[in-house]
């Protein structure tokens, strides 16, 4: 997300060499969702490289590869696991979670192969897995026994909260995309492990999508409260305002909470001038 084409030159300094495009990210925002891992693993060269731009506290949440949840449904994906976590070790601690999002079919009766695969994953790491099935926000014994697997892993719940994309009809084409691609399901706010991990996805307009975030500010005064480190990342159909809403999101958090450690100074996106 830290090339987003929207944020180049107006959020972020433009243009940027490769390597420094996500230390730019990294003054804005102290967390990053690991999305293109999905679609394929990088080289330990690229990941290598985010080390270098981070600092050993910023957190990445990995997303592991379609090759293993969606394809493989987490059985027989040693050597492609193998190869992922290889690829991830030069992060060291800023590895927050890795994330495993399973495909919207995966549902109660695949709890075996989780449960497996969790088993089989090394203590070295926290994991968050993210569901899609409605069984799952539906039906209370399948809540229940999913659980159970996830608290026998010591793993999260990621819940990605749509609720207020799909609350009334779209109104641009950003919007009709992300109803025709977001799950819609239950807005779920729970937290298993002390790392609590939300996805919030509002509107184009910005007080829509402030306004929907209102209850998660409230869980996440709490949480803090209690002594958990929750990690929430802000979404809105295009984006294009991500950056600036996920540091208002932080501020309303900390005007509650005002022992919440600042998020840093970013940086600017056009060299300063003498006039």
């Amino acid at each position: 997300m830290w090339t987003h084409t929207p944020w180049q030159g107006r959020f972020l300094p433009h243009p940027l060499p490769q390597g420094e495009r996500l230390r730019a990210y990294a003054t804005w925002c102290n967390a990053v969702e690991g999305n293109t891992t999905f679609y394929a693993t990088p080289a330990r060269s690229t990941v290598e490289s985010w080390a270098a731009q981070t600092d050993p506290r910023f957190r990445f949440v990995v997303k592991l590869p379609k090759a293993i949840t969606h394809e493989r449904r987490l059985a027989g994906a040693d050597e492609e696991l193998g190869t992922f976590l290889h690829a991830m070790e030069p992060l060291g601690p800023r590895v927050h979670a890795l994330w495993v999002q399973v495909p919207g079919s995966f549902g109660p009766g695949d709890l075996g192969a989780l449960a497996a695969f969790l088993r089989r994953l090394p203590g070295a790491y926290r994991y968050a897995v993210e569901v899609r099935h409605q069984a799952f926000f539906a039906d209370e014994r399948a809540a229940g026994q999913l659980e159970r697997v996830l608290a026998d892993a010591g793993a999260e719940w990621v819940p990605f909260d749509t609720t207020t994309l799909f609350r009334s009809p779209p109104t641009s084409d950003a919007e009709r995309d992300a109803w025709t691609k977001k799950p819609r399901v239950p807005r779920r706010s729970r937290a298993l492990t002390d790392r609590p991990i939300v996805r919030y996805l509002g509107r184009d307009a910005t007080d829509r999508t402030v306004e929907g975030w209102q209850g998660w500010v409230a869980t996440v005064v709490a949480w803090l409260r209690e002594g958990r480190s929750p990690t929430v990342f802000v979404h809105t159909p295009d984006n294009a305002d991500a950056l600036a809403l996920a540091r208002r999101f932080h501020d309303e958090v900390r005007a509650r909470l005002p022992e919440v450690e600042p998020l840093p100074e970013p940086m600017p996106a056009e060299p300063p001038t003498l006039f």
